[in-house]
């Protein structure tokens, strides 16, 4: 991995961040850069969810532009495409709006890779530095500042925010031109799809063959099977912990994302097909799309 343009220290002295968007996974990167040091200030639509990040020393804006116009790098972590374009390109409030030539926007929200592609030619034609940087890694991830950040978009810009990378997550990759951040996290989902249903139905099944369920999964922790969302949101299920580490409706939202990229190349993807469908019906027809993930078991539990 190429060498950062700046030390920690370095960026620590020169830069006010900016953080749009205070939810689950949000709140535990916005938590670490405070814990660095950071001047970090916030703006979500609801004022009382950064409460508890004010208290530890974030600085509340009232809508993106004003936090614009006080920062130098803009993180934002919203929930789908439509928030991600409300928040940068709205007239009035967007972040757009303030921009000057210099700064920087980085995307986190697991959005569209054309999304990602037209702010970064806007804010190329302006001046700003622009990346998408999608994470994986659930809220322990963010908490823990242990994510995985997937990049696209300016390589020079990624290189200058490694001091920070290095805070919130434990690796980080360039994948090249706008969008490319975000194809790499639709390559992410489509890998978790599977092993979320792989999952789920070998729960349903230990449970219907009369299994012990913590003995099941302490010995699939222990061999081939062993995987992410087994260590992650096995033990939940187990709990009837169904919180969101990662919303079922954000979750929905990336399988119909990679769906459509995978048409657009050509691809028919049909496991990933039936691991939509399955979260429609979590979502869609149950209703339980604020439920995590691991709540895709309530289908047949």
């Amino acid at each position: 991995m190429k060498k950062s343009a700046f030390t920690h220290s370095e960026v620590l002295n020169m830069v006010k961040i900016g953080f749009i968007g205070t939810g689950v996974m949000g709140s535990g990167i916005i938590n670490n850069l405070l814990k660095a040091n950071y001047d970090v200030s916030v703006y979500t639509r609801t004022e009382s969810k950064a409460e508890p990040l004010l208290k530890k020393g974030a600085t509340w804006f009232h809508s993106p532009k004003e936090l614009t116009e006080n920062t130098d790098i803009i993180f934002t972590m919203v929930g789908f495409p439509q928030d991600v374009k409300d928040v940068y390109l709205d007239e009035t409030t967007g972040v757009f709006a303030a921009l000057k030539s210099g700064q920087t926007i980085v995307d986190m929200t697991t959005s569209t890779p054309t999304l990602a592609k037209e702010l970064g030619e806007k804010a190329e034609k302006i001046g700003v530095n622009c990346i998408d940087a999608p994470v994986s890694g659930g809220d322990v991830g963010a908490r823990d500042g242990k994510l995985t950040i997937m990049v696209g978009g300016s390589k020079e810009t990624y290189n200058q925010l490694q001091p920070i990378f290095e805070i919130i997550g434990q690796t980080n990759h360039y994948f090249g031109p706008y969008g490319s951040g975000q194809h790499a996290k639709m390559a992410n989902q489509i890998m978790i799809a599977g092993t979320m249903t792989g999952l789920t139905e070998m729960f349903v099944y230990a449970k219907a063959a009369g299994l012990d369920l913590d003995s099941v999964l302490a010995t699939l922790l222990g061999g081939g099977a062993q995987n992410w969302s087994l260590a992650n949101y096995g033990p939940r299920i187990l709990k009837g912990d169904y919180a969101p580490g990662f919303y079922s409706k954000h979750f929905l939202k990336d399988l119909r994302i990679a769906l459509d990229e995978s048409e657009k190349m050509g691809l028919d993807l049909p496991a990933t097909k039936q691991a939509k469908a399955l979260y429609e019906k979590l979502v869609d027809e149950k209703h339980l799309g604020d439920d995590g993930t691991q709540a895709l078991v309530k289908l047949w539990w």
